[in-house]
């Protein structure tokens, strides 16, 4: 395996802010009990609860979180993460004020279950599940989960900014300079019309990720590059 110069993947799941992106990402993670302020003055901030849960105050509302809860702080809100007695862990997403806007399409949202987000189909098994969008109210950026079945698509890109978090399962992160290994908790960063493959290496388990990307749109908008296989359909790659 040749390893990617530079290393593309973060182990801890940091994805720092990058010149030309309007996209950061963290990993946070609060004690039982703790408390902090999320949202900024001129950035969209979307989390992700993947361990424990709390709730998440927004405009004077006081909103449950769960595990695979999703939720939208809109640039200028205030908005407090308070965790419950088991704690919490979130990945917490940034978007900036440059990125494009979608014209909303639907009520707003501040919270998102998983479990209430019903499933869109991709290339072959693969599925995504959305969870912000401009449908609900995340005009510069979407949100989702992903499952990518054993093995590997052709190689593929988007035209989107885009940053992917490993939720579960191991898999392999490719690109034009060589190959890293994937791992719960790693993230990496795609720039736009960056030619990758995310590979999962399991032989019966689905690799879950969670992608955010701007400007908001569909999941399942992948390209192939010139001479890549054309019996692939390139729509709902990851």
């Amino acid at each position: 395996m040749t390893t990617v110069e530079g290393m593309r993947v973060s182990p801890g799941g940091g994805v720092p802010p990058q010149a030309g992106s309007e996209l950061a990402l963290e990993t946070m993670r609060l004690s039982a009990g703790a408390s902090i302020p999320v949202g900024e003055t001129d950035r969209d901030t979307l989390l992700f609860v993947f361990a424990g849960g709390g709730t998440l105050a927004v405009g004077g509302k006081e909103h449950l979180l769960a595990a695979g809860s999703a939720a939208l702080a809109v640039a200028g809100e205030e908005a407090r993460l308070t965790a419950g007695p088991e704690g919490l862990a979130a990945v917490c997403a940034n978007v900036g004020s440059g990125a494009d806007r979608h014209a909303p399409l639907g009520p707003r949202a501040t919270v998102v279950p998983i479990e209430l987000v019903e499933a869109g189909k991709a290339t072959g098994k693969r599925s995504f599940q959305v969870l912000f969008g401009p449908h609900n109210g995340s005009t510069r950026a979407t949100l989702f989960v992903g499952y990518i079945p054993p093995g590997r698509a052709p190689w593929h890109y988007h035209l989107y900014d885009e940053i992917v978090w490993v939720w579960g399962g191991a898999g392999r992160f490719h690109v034009e300079s060589g190959v890293e290994k994937l791992a719960p908790g790693s993230a990496f960063r795609l720039s736009p019309r960056e030619v990758h493959i995310v590979e999962n290496l399991s032989a019966d388990t689905e690799l879950a990720v969670l992608g955010i990307f701007t400007p908001a749109g569909s999941p399942s908008a992948a390209y192939l590059p010139s001479g890549a296989a054309e019996t692939y359909t390139i729509a709902g790659a990851v």
